[in-house]
C-alpha cells in the first residue's frame, strides 16, 4: 500500500483547477491547500492549538534547521517530530536542499552530495541523498522530500542544465534509499524556466517511483509570467493521479492564478513574516497596520473575517502592539494572515466544486490590488529571504 493516497474530486471545465484530498497515516487535508511554515517546529509566533483553530490541516518543517538543532536523532527518540511539537495531523518536511544552497561560499558540490558549513558555529556536514532521506526517516513526517540542487536566478542555461541532471541523479538515489513504507516521497522538478528543460525534468520524475511531485525553482526571482508559462507548460505532462506541489509560493493572487493551472499544495512563509512587519492581507490586497489613520479605528482589520483577531482586537490596538514590538502584535497579526489564506483556499475548494471557479478568479483577482511597490517590496522580501533561510 502507498503511504498516501490521493483522491481527486471536482475539476473546473475552464482551467486546471481541481479538488481532492490527500489521505496520510496522520489524516487527510484537502487540496488545493495552504501549509504554514514550522521551519523549526513551530510556525513562528503560533501555538499548534491557534493552528488547529483556523482549521490549518497540513504544515511543513525544515529538513536542514531540524539536523542542526536539536537533531534528526533525538527528534526521533521522543517519539517523531509529530509529537515532538505536539502536532497530531499532517507534516511535510522540506529536504533542506533550498537552504543548503543558499549558503554559497559556504558549500562544495560533487556527485556525492553537497559539503556545507553550519550557519549557526561554522560546522563542517555532508549532505547525500542518501543521509536526507535518513533524516527525514528519524523526524516521521508523513510527506518527505527528495534531495534536489537549487540554483540560484539568474544563471546561465549550462548551471541549469547541469544541477536539473543531478537533481534526477539524486531522486534515482533518493528512491533506493528510502527506508520508511507510511512515508510518501515527492520528486522535485527543476530546470529554471527553460521550457525544454522543465518538460524533460517533469517527465524524469514523473517516471520515477514516487508518491507525488513538487515543483521547485519557482518564486525565487523570476517573474510572475514566467513562473505561471512554467506551469502552463508543464501541468499536462504530470499525472492526475498525483498530487502536484509548488514549492515556496504564498501571495494570494498567485495561490489563485497556480490553483487554475492545477497545483494542489502550497507553503510560505510570508503570512507570518509580513505579519511581523505590519502587513495584513484583506480582500482588496494589504494593509499595513502602522498607518496613522489606523491610531483611533475601533474596527477589525477585515469585517468579513472570523479569525480570533478580527472577532476580539481593533486595528488600533494592533497597531499599538506593532509600534511598541509587543510579541503580542505578532501572535495576533500571523494568526490573521495564515486564516485569511486557508479562508481563501476554503473559498477555492467551494468554488471548484460548485464549477464557479473561473467566476471566482476574475472576481478576486479584479479586486485585489498589487501595488508597483508592492511588487518591489516582494522581491526584495525574497532576496531577503535567503538570507533569512540561512539563519532562522
Amino acid at each position: 500500500m502507498p503511504a498516501i493516497r490521493f483522491e481527486p474530486s471536482h475539476k473546473c471545465e475552464s482551467t486546471a483547477a481541481r479538488t481532492g484530498a490527500v489521505h496520510t497515516p496522520h489524516g487527510a487535508f484537502p487540496t488545493p491547500c495552504f501549509a504554514p511554515v514550522g521551519t523549526l517546529g513551530s510556525v513562528k509566533g503560533v501555538s499548534p492549538q491557534q493552528l488547529d483553530e483556523m482549521a490549518a490541516s497540513l504544515i511543513l518543517a525544515n529538513t536542514y534547521h531540524l539536523y542542526l538543532r536539536p537533531g534528526h536523532e533525538l527528534i526521533a527518540e521522543l517519539g517523531g517530530l509529530h509529537k515532538f511539537m505536539n502536532w497530531p495531523n499532517p507534516i511535510l518536511t522540506d529536504s533542506g536542499g533550498f537552504q543548503v544552497f543558499s549558503l554559497e561560499h559556504r558549500t562544495k558540490v560533487t556527485e556525492e552530495g553537497v559539503e556545507f558549513r553550519s550557519h549557526i558555529d561554522g560546522s563542517k556536514h555532508l549532505f547525500t541523498p542518501e543521509s536526507v532521506m535518513q533524516i527525514q526517516a528519524g523526524l516521521g513526517a508523513d510527506i518527505i522530500m527528495a534531495f534536489d540542487q537549487c540554483v540560484a536566478v539568474p544563471n546561465s542555461g549550462k548551471v541549469f542544465e547541469d544541477a536539473m541532471h543531478r537533481t534526477h541523479r539524486w531522486l534515482t538515489r533518493c528512491v533506493r534509499s528510502k527506508t520508511r513504507d507510511d512515508q510518501a516521497l515527492f520528486g522535485i522538478i527543476q530546470g529554471g524556466v527553460d521550457p525544454e528543460l522543465r518538460i524533460e525534468s517533469t517527465n524524469y520524475v514523473c517516471g520515477e517511483d514516487v508518491d507525488g511531485v513538487a515543483i521547485g525553482g519557482l518564486s525565487v526571482g523570476e517573474t510572475k509570467d514566467e513562473m505561471y508559462s512554467t506551469l502552463d507548460l508543464i501541468e499536462p505532462h504530470i499525472p492526475a493521479e498525483k498530487p502536484r506541489y509548488l514549492m515556496g509560493v504564498g501571495s494570494p493572487e498567485d495561490l489563485v492564478e497556480c490553483v487554475a493551472r492545477g497545483m494542489d499544495m502550497f507553503d510560505c512563509v510570508l503570512p507570518t513574516r509580513i505579519a511581523r512587519n505590519g502587513a495584513l492581507f484583506v480582500r482588496t490586497g494589504r494593509l499595513n497596520i502602522r498607518n496613522a489613520k489606523f491610531a483611533n479605528d475601533p474596527g477589525p482589520v477585515d469585517e468579513d473575517c472570523t479569525c480570533y483577531t478580527c472577532r476580539n482586537f481593533s486595528r488600533a490596538y494592533l497597531r499599538h502592539l506593532i509600534r511598541c514590538e509587543e510579541l503580542l502584535g505578532y501572535t495576533l497579526n500571523s494568526i490573521h494572515n495564515l486564516r485569511f489564506l486557508l479562508q481563501l483556499m476554503e473559498d477555492i475548494r467551494s468554488a471548484i466544486d460548485e464549477g464557479k471557479f473561473a467566476e471566482f478568479r476574475q472576481s478576486f483577482i479584479a479586486g485585489f490590488e498589487v501595488r508597483d511597490h508592492e511588487v518591489r517590496m516582494r522581491n526584495r522580501e525574497a532576496r531577503l529571504e535567503n538570507v533569512r533561510r540561512r539563519k532562522d
